[in-house]
């Protein structure tokens, strides 16, 4: 019998002002006005019908992405969330994050998020260098970034995160670590470090930047490391870091394989089924269509021999140990299944094994694909 996993809701708003040159998420450069009540109103249908996959098991945690979220009115924003707040019953202490671009951040507006449940916004900054965020195509500079970190400290929150990015066009050792002093300055709970990767289907892609080699990344991220730790940071993911107690509870659930109800364009979902199976969905990625009601794109069950390869791909991005008994618990085989491998796993030094769990070593991190292939 397999346990029901906790349950989280992602939803997509997939509109920005203009699309950045490295992004690979659903998101589309906005023509005209934002279509505020109206999308609220497909997001709820989508929602309505996805319900019977959710067992009627209580939301945890709500992730609000995108695109650009803090693009959706205030007013908006409060429908939307009465709305899910009415079909799904909902934690007392759900985390509700929300992300937002310094560029499109309003005081009143950010008050009016807060008014309608959102109790953790996490603000995209990517960099404090003007040159270097011309380069990423963002709309925001430096001062509108540490404006946007303020007023999120200033509301008093549950919590707050600041994504920042590293290894950018032509970036030094010394730029990337100034890039962290100032985000540490302005003392977020939550610190999303990312290095950025050219995706295929980018404009960065098409033209290629020159990226700092992979000495130099190495040195950004140890040095970087060091300064996070020194300032009270934890790594608990391969690019998150946290104060005690501020740990993103959406993201760990989807590491720790929970389930998650996606709705909106493009969204993404896994359900686990009161019977064993799981199941995924994806929602149409353009708003046009999805706007026209046809909100379903593709719905798949996970086989029984991949559901190890996705249990571990997502366990083994987490620094903490992963219990033993989660394994069956979420995928409903039994241990013996993955012996082998996991055997295999630990004569390689990739992790290592106790009777209660299984934790992924450092070299495990270094060959973290080889690692996963033992799964697949």
């Amino acid at each position: 019998m397999t346990e029901l996993p906790p349950l989280s809701l992602y939803i997509h708003i997939p509109w920005c002002v203009q699309k950045c040159p490295y992004c690979d998420f659903n998101s589309h450069a906005l023509k005209g006005e934002v279509p505020h009540l109206e999308y609220v109103a497909h997001l709820l249908q989508d929602l309505e019908q996805d319900l019977p996959l959710t067992a009627g098991r209580e939301v945890r945690t709500i992730f609000i992405g995108g695109g650009t979220p803090s693009l959706l009115s205030s007013h908006a924003m409060q429908t939307l969330m009465d709305g899910v707040r009415a079909r799904l019953p909902l934690a007392a202490d759900a985390e509700i994050t929300m992300e937002a671009n310094p560029g499109t951040v309003e005081a009143d507006r950010f008050s009016g998020y807060q008014a309608a449940g959102i109790n953790r916004i996490s603000i995209g900054v990517q960099s404090f260098s003007s040159q270097k965020l011309e380069r990423l195509g963002r709309i925001h500079g430096p001062q509108e970034a540490k404006r946007a970190a303020e007023l999120a400290a200033a509301l008093g929150l549950r919590s707050f995160n600041l994504d920042l990015m590293h290894g950018l066009p032509d970036q030094s050792l010394e730029e990337a670590l100034d890039d962290l002093r100032q985000a540490i300055a302005l003392n977020p709970p939550h610190l999303s470090w990312y290095q950025l990767t050219i995706e295929p289907n980018t404009l960065f892609s098409s033209r290629p930047p020159q990226l700092p080699d992979d000495d130099a990344l190495w040195d950004i991220y140890e040095q970087g490391h060091q300064l996070l730790t020194a300032a009270g940071y934890q790594q608990y993911e391969t690019s998150a870091y946290a104060r005690p107690g501020y740990r993103c509870e959406h993201n760990l659930n989807y590491w720790r394989f929970g389930d998650y109800l996606g709705i909106g364009c493009g969204a993404h979902g896994k359900l686990t089924q009161p019977d064993g199976r799981i199941v995924r969905t994806v929602k149409t990625r353009h708003p046009r269509g999805f706007m026209q009601g046809n909100y379903l794109d593709k719905q798949h069950e996970v086989a029984q021999e991949d559901k190890p390869f996705e249990f571990f791909m997502n366990r083994f991005r987490l620094l903490e140990a992963a219990p033993r008994a989660d394994f069956q618990r979420y995928t409903g085989l039994d241990e013996h299944t993955i012996r082998t491998q996991m055997d295999r796993a630990v004569a390689a030094g990739y992790v290592t094994e106790s009777s209660e769990e299984w934790q992924i070593t450092e070299k495990g991190k270094l060959f973290l694909n080889s690692l996963l292939e033992l799964f697949m």
